[in-house]
């Protein structure tokens, strides 16, 4: 048996079977080198990058740990944004499918309170959720942590990065002091290291090498005389790749929304994201990224972490990450899977000490020329999918079955043209080919889901 196998570990035969028929056979080495000492109730600090598999294995000793008979919170992982909750328990519903019964609850601000505590009423075994809001439910008293055994801090360094420390430790205040904490981080500051000295026992220390293989990834460095130049560059470098998907990203709120603007202005299907916007609006962006709706998608590091995206082309630094560190978890976002991708970095000379950082670690950085600026002659160009949003979810019972099946009756809309489906709590977004667009959204106003017509709009840019 080889020791990287999920089977080598002391797990319950139920949950090794879920993991063999998700796929899951060989461990990641950050659950290889993690898992072992999560499972013998050690505390565990593990570094490692976005796509390393660190959901799984914390995920796996929550549930090895777990008593469901005790309807009572016995885990709780805290996240720095809604979307990295949302992720994580997704993942965690996938992993937990061999046990009846178990309830996974999130808890992210952005939603509305009286839902939550309705759903705090009813028990729940493991609590999912931001830090502002896991930290207003147990000021108000709906949420209690007596029974806790475990605690995991999801991307700890975003969190204190946004401001959280605070917060994080009014939370840890009401936990008990029994209790396994698992830290997991892409980097490890001085004040994560503060963090885990305080609120840890005798941690184990995990150093995971990043699952992105350099030759996945291409990494191209472009010199700009001005900042005015960066925006023309990015054009060039996206009219001349032209990648089906891209991520560029700022260092901060405002440039997301300008660039995002620019490039619409230009044709080009782009959307901004960053702290500021509506959850709604933070919700659409994602779901039509993820489905191809979208080919451009402009962000901060804050907003774009837990990112839950496989397949991404391109990605572009508008400027230099403030760290290496960052740079690092930037570029990693490409390249994912196997899949090559290609990481473009701008700068200008004033940001010779920035590059200085990143040859320390990669002494192989070459310059290139640009694009020929004849490109930016040329028109942005489509996305291949279209995003329409129907008026109803969840809560009304919709499922991706129902809007499969009424896009495909009559036989006008293949299955094959459908993308991505999502569903929120009372609205649900589905993917089509550009071509069929109009015959799609009729086709969603002509047929009944659960026996009544449903609403349904394009979204366009």
């Amino acid at each position: 048996m080889n020791s990287s196998d999920f089977s080598s570990l002391p797990l319950a035969a139920s949950l090794l079977d879920n993991l063999s028929s998700l796929g899951f056979a060989q461990m990641t080495p950050i659950q290889s080198q993690s898992l072992p000492a999560i499972l013998q109730g050690q505390d565990v600090i593990a570094q490692g990058k976005t796509g390393s598999g660190k959901t799984v294995a914390f995920g796996l000793g929550l549930l090895h740990k777990l008593d469901v008979k005790q309807f009572r919170v016995q885990a709780l992982v805290l996240c720095p944004t809604r979307e990295l909750a949302d992720q994580v328990a997704k993942e965690l519903r996938k992993l937990a499918r061999s046990i009846h019964n178990i309830k996974i609850l999130t808890l992210c601000g952005g939603m509305p309170l009286g839902p939550q505590i309705g759903s705090l009423q009813h028990g729940a075994h493991i609590i999912v959720g931001t830090p502002g809001r896991v930290e207003e439910h147990l000021r108000k008293g709906t949420l209690e942590l007596q029974h806790l055994h475990t605690l995991v801090l999801d991307e700890a360094d975003r969190m204190l990065d946004m401001g959280f420390q605070p917060t994080l430790d009014a939370i840890m205040a009401h936990a008990p002091r029994q209790r396994q904490t698992l830290l997991f981080s892409a980097t490890y500051p001085q004040q994560i290291k503060d963090i885990a000295r305080r609120v840890m026992q005798q941690p184990v220390m995990i150093q995971a090498a990043t699952q992105h293989q350099p030759d996945t990834i291409r990494q191209h460095f472009y010199l700009c005389q001005n900042n005015g130049q960066r925006l023309t560059t990015v054009k060039l470098l996206l009219l001349h790749y032209r990648p089906e998907s891209a991520v560029v990203f700022c260092n901060t709120k405002q440039e997301t929304q300008d660039i995002a603007n620019e490039l619409r202005q230009h044709g080009f299907i782009a959307l901004a994201l960053h702290g500021d916007l509506e959850q709604r609006q933070r919700d659409q962006a994602l779901v039509r990224f993820a489905n191809k709706s979208c080919t451009v998608l402009v962000a901060t590091d804050v907003a774009a972490r837990g990112l839950d995206i496989d397949a991404v082309d391109a990605v572009i630094n508008y400027q230099i990450a403030r760290d290496t560190e960052v740079h690092t978890h930037r570029i990693g976002r490409t390249g994912r899977g196997g899949n090559s991708g290609k990481a473009h970095t701008l700068f200008t000379e004033q940001d010779s000490f920035k590059l200085a950082r990143l040859q320390e670690d990669d002494e192989d950085l070459t310059l290139e020329a640009l694009p020929s600026a004849a490109l930016l002659e040329q028109p942005g160009y489509p996305a291949k999918k279209i995003t329409l949003q129907l008026d109803a979810g969840k809560k009304q019972k919709v499922r991706p079955g129902d809007i499969l099946g009424a896009l495909t009756a009559h036989a006008r809309i293949a299955g094959a043209q459908v993308g991505k489906i999502h569903i929120f709590d009372h609205c649900a977004y589905v993917a089509v080919d550009t071509d069929i667009a109009q015959l799609a959204l009729q086709q969603l106003s002509d047929e009944k889901m659960k026996g009544r017509h449903i609403r349904a709009r394009l979204i366009r840019q």
